[in-house]
């Protein structure tokens, strides 16, 4: 198992723009996660913590504290897909693991946008 992960770490030091993309979707995730962390602000007020447009009501609440599941979520999907695309890279090629980690900048702005709009609902204009 060793060797396997070493073997890994030494293919994506050789594909630098792999590595570079990577370390920027971290980066990124990070960023995501604190400000998911500043913006929360603890109250006694349930807080709205989705929208569906399959209920009576669209806008379901929650405690304040499951809005931070979103900056836990942000950086999750970060850490797990650099992983999936080291081993995409191993298995499948530098093509493929470079598509994969373009995708994933793409969920975590979807999730930045998604969090925004969340967070907003009810704040003052």
């Amino acid at each position: 198992m060793k060797k396997i992960i070493q073997e890994s770490f030494s293919q994506l030091l050789a594909h630098r723009y792999l590595l570079v993309l990577n370390g920027f979707l971290l980066v990124f995730a990070i960023g995501f996660a604190i400000y998911v962390g500043f913006s929360v602000r603890p109250s006694d007020l349930q807080l709205v913590s989705h929208y569906s447009a399959f209920g009576i009501t669209h806008f379901y609440r929650d405690q304040w504290y499951y809005l931070l599941t979103f900056g836990v979520f942000g950086f999750f999907v970060a850490v797990m897909h650099i992983i999936l695309s080291v081993k995409l890279l191993v298995v499948k090629g530098p093509t493929l693991a470079l598509l994969f980690a373009w995708f994933s900048v793409a969920i975590i702005i979807f999730a930045w946008m998604t969090t925004y709009a969340v967070l907003n609902v009810w704040s003052p204009q």
